[in-house]
């Protein structure tokens, strides 16, 4: 799990920002939010250009250089603050696997430009790498024949060279250390404007009426979407060489996506990693309801809040979310002016299950502390 993310001098954070989502408050309702002192379920609140959508992107830099997995690199244009100082951005992750912690700290010049790199198990560094001076070491157990390699001048995270080119040793060390590698690998985002842009978790361009047929899940759409209110027949086919959906009607049948209102596409995408999720680590939804009547936006928080062992947390403007029978106040975060905190810090006001944190937030109730 993701306990604490920390950014500084990335796009638009010029000062230190901390995301911290491993200090949940004492609530005795909606608990199965809470995993290993983590929350996993969440949704972040914040005006236009607050930052929502670069916090995504700075959580997900660490797949940049770990993983050979789909990256967005072209939204890392502007990387450093245009009013920062430094010449590099600064990241650090706290994780918990099993009450082991893991620290991965790095800085970068620029997405694809490490600067240096370490990583802590337990209070202990294990692997340090200075990109400038070329000096450095790993401590893992059957990592030590690299030692003398490590130094060399290559550009590659020194993390994931570790990974790749060595048979660590089993011991719980190493065992922490692959958690946290298959834990980055399963990260996801993705937006709901855009079928293409998704960072993370796999590779490839397959569309999502082919994403869904090769799931086998064309009637477990239809049911998810008649749950919903919108009723269509569907049916899997190929057309033209490609599987797609159609929809049945009396007189003529025709391709969903052609048809399809553009909210009840944005559902199909959503559906479409939502199949797969139970597999993710962590994922992060931008603006995942913008195309979404506030009920259909109640419902597909109730379907994310099912999935277990994921972190999930989305961005979203629609305040009729932020209520306690969907989630509770220390998983509702407000990102504003350089900081992101949970309501329950932001208010003297002891919060409890009956408040209307919906109608509190617009009297302003949660201006800061």
């Amino acid at each position: 799990m993701l306990k604490k993310f920390s950014v500084e001098n990335f796009k638009g954070f010029q000062d230190k920002i901390t995301f911290d989502i491993g200090s949940p408050s004492n609530y005795n309702f909606n608990s199965e939010i809470i995993e290993n002192g983590c929350v996993t379920k969440g949704i972040i609140y914040g005006i236009n250009s607050s930052g929502k959508s670069n916090l995504g992107l700075a959580i997900f830099d660490i797949i940049t250089h770990l993983t050979e997995k789909q990256k967005l690199l072209s939204s890392y244009d502007f990387y450093l603050n245009m009013s920062g100082r430094k010449s590099f951005a600064e990241f650090e992750y706290t994780f918990l696997f099993d009450n082991h912690e893991v620290v991965y700290r790095y800085s970068k010049n620029d997405v694809n430009t490490l600067r240096s790199e370490s990583l802590l198990i337990d209070g202990k560094e294990v692997i340090f790498f200075d990109f400038l001076t070329r000096d450095g070491f790993t401590l893992l157990e059957g990592s030590d024949t690299l030692n003398a390699s490590i130094k060399s001048d290559s550009p590659i995270s020194r993390v994931k060279y570790v990974n790749n080119n060595s048979i660590l040793t089993d011991n719980i060390q190493n065992q922490v250390f692959k958690k946290f590698i298959d834990f980055v690998d399963g990260m996801l985002l993705f937006y709901s404007l855009d079928s293409r842009g998704y960072e993370g978790f796999m590779n490839g361009s397959e569309g999502i009426a082919e994403g869904i047929v090769n799931s086998g899940k064309v009637q477990d759409f239809q049911n998810f979407l008649k749950e919903n209110g919108i009723n269509y027949e569907l049916y899997g086919c190929e057309v033209d060489g490609r599987k797609a959906i159609y929809c049945h009607f009396d007189n003529k049948d025709a391709d969903f996506f052609k048809i399809a209102s553009t909210g009840t596409r944005s559902l199909a995408l959503f559906y479409n990693w939502y199949i797969r999720m139970e597999k993710a680590s962590f994922v992060f939804i931008d603006e995942f309801d913008a195309f979404y009547h506030f009920e259909l936006s109640e419902s597909v928080q109730s379907h994310l809040n099912q999935i277990s062992g994921v972190q999930i947390f989305t961005t979203t403007h629609n305040t009729d979310l932020m209520s306690n029978d969907l989630l509770r106040p220390d998983s509702y975060f407000l990102l504003e002016n350089n900081s992101i905190k949970a309501i329950s810090q932001l208010t003297e006001k002891e919060l409890r299950q009956a408040h209307n944190l919906q109608k509190m937030y617009k009297a302003g109730a949660f201006n800061g502390r």
